[in-house]
């Protein structure tokens, strides 16, 4: 068991978590967009289909909010959470290894890194060196780099990998941080890995698509270059065969003005879960954090254009209005919250400050600005039929135990937490059935009768093991 502490603060919290979780059994192996009305979101079901005979009591939900926060890997955060596969259970896991495949004797360290250079070779409390309100440096998260830390599941690599070097092993008390406790009263993933290999950008992509963006005549300069072996020879933001994985930004409206027109991804046409909805008649919202200063020119200095996924694709292009009417500032949602005005789709994107990415962001205030949210979602009209689902984008480089499963060429990548705060969310639970990325996909599809976007999310669990819908009507208020 890794731990290091034991003020009696954190112990208190600690006894709180125990007292909270359920110990499961471990598997196997603004303008506001419209909410229809009851008869209206009715009738955007298939009338030829009785939704409680194939989806019994997910009908009841009514409203689902994503929020969607950053680069941290599941041991990094939840290492320590009573019940959940974390620390405690990796004693096993092989250490980090240099690049002859040697273990490495101490964790090696960039010079000027806020941690010392004689830290065994195993997991330690990032806590000790830099308090949780501070930043920490970033971490490499990128498409190839994570395969190489995977290194075949034995997960053996991120140091030698990583830019960061021994920070990869890094982790925060979990008692301590604000939405463990929301973790404990409801429910916690603890096998729910990020759905592509690498970073925000392409994550982003898989969490609207379930795809990988294309970019066909990509100039040379930004395409990856690979060895025989298929090994990297050369980074960049675009696969040999035309993939675009890294980050990169879009032809529309907002992109950085420093980008050569030429390295611009073009239009995409892939069907993105914003066009099922539409389709439907379900209505639905993306929110931003800083989105109407960036549209007017004046993007604040950590708004990140590549975490704004549907303005890559021709449904939602400059001066189309669809783009007006779905994506918008996070502003409106706190007032779509406190009003009872909630599409039945959010998807919300804090700006940098607030979205937990280490070198520009520290953890405290972004698990504050996201109890904001939850509360002005709790404290509104629409708590009563809404499922919360807090999640992360990717890993962040950081290190995790568990080696993910073998799915396709793109991932799945590393695990990430993922928190369900719902009045129908099973209390005291940790859900250890495997999820990812698209498993939020499948939920909305199954939720409103939508069309698959890929195999991808045509097969995954669609979350349902965290909901118990058998309750009265009587929904949890607090």
């Amino acid at each position: 068991m890794v731990r290091t502490g034991t003020d009696a603060p954190r112990v208190a919290l600690a006894m709180l978590l125990l007292g909270l979780i359920g110990v499961g059994c471990r598997p196997e192996h603004v303008t506001q967009p419209s909410t229809p009305t009851v008869a209206a979101d009715r009738a955007s079901i298939d009338p030829g289909r009785d939704a409680a005979s194939d989806v019994p009591g997910l009908e009841r939900l009514r409203h689902v909010v994503v929020i969607y926060l950053e680069n941290h890997s599941f041991d990094n955060l939840y290492g320590e959470f009573p019940g959940a596969n974390g620390l405690a259970d990796a004693a096993a896991a092989p250490a980090q290894v240099d690049g002859s495949g040697t273990a490495y004797a101490t964790l090696p360290f960039n010079i000027g890194a806020p941690f010392p250079a004689d830290l065994p070779n195993r997991p330690f409390n990032i806590e000790q060196f830099v308090p949780a309100n501070q930043k920490i440096p970033d971490l490499v998260h990128r498409f190839y780099q994570e395969q190489a830390q995977i290194d075949g599941g034995r997960m053996d690599k991120f140091a030698l990998v990583s830019d960061a070097k021994g920070e990869v092993l890094g982790f925060y008390h979990t008692a301590p941080l604000p939405l463990a406790a929301e973790a404990a009263r409801y429910t916690l993933c603890d096998n729910f890995y990020h759905a592509a290999f690498g970073g925000s950008f392409l994550n982003h992509m898989w969490l609207i698509a379930a795809r990988t963006p294309v970019f066909p005549s990509a100039p040379a300069s930004v395409v990856v270059q690979l060895d025989a072996a298929g090994k990297l020879v050369k980074d960049g933001f675009v696969t040999p065969d035309g993939f675009a994985v890294n980050t990169s930004f879009s032809v529309n409206q907002p992109h950085p003005s420093s980008v050569p027109a030429a390295q611009l991804v073009p239009n995409q046409t892939l069907a993105t879960i914003g066009d099922r909805l539409s389709a439907r008649g379900v209505s639905w919202a993306w929110y931003a954090g800083g989105w109407n200063d960036a549209l007017a020119g004046h993007a604040d200095p950590l708004f990140q254009y590549h975490h704004q996924p549907f303005v890559y694709f021709a449904n939602y292009a400059d001066g189309t209005a669809a783009k007006t009417e779905h994506l918008r500032d996070e502003a409106e949602f706190f007032t779509a919250a406190r009003t009872g005005r909630l599409p039945a789709v959010s998807f919300i994107k804090p700006l940098g400050p607030d979205n937990e990415h280490p070198g520009y962001a520290d953890l405290i205030t972004g698990e504050a600005h996201t109890m904001d949210l939850i509360n002005a979602v709790r404290k509104g009209p629409d708590w009563k039929t809404a499922a919360i689902i807090i999640t992360y984008d990717e890993h962040g480089g950081f290190w995790d135990h568990v080696a993910p499963p073998v799915v396709d060429r793109w991932g799945p990548g590393s695990r990430v937490p993922t928190i369900i705060i719902s009045p129908f969310a099973k209390r005291g639970h940790v859900d250890h059935r495997r999820y990812d990325t698209t498993s939020i996909l499948a939920l909305i599809e199954h939720r409103w009768h939508l069309a698959p976007l890929s195999t991808r999310d045509a097969a995954a669990d669609d979350l349902r093991g965290a909901f118990v819908f058998e309750r009265s009507g009587r929904a949890d208020q607090q």
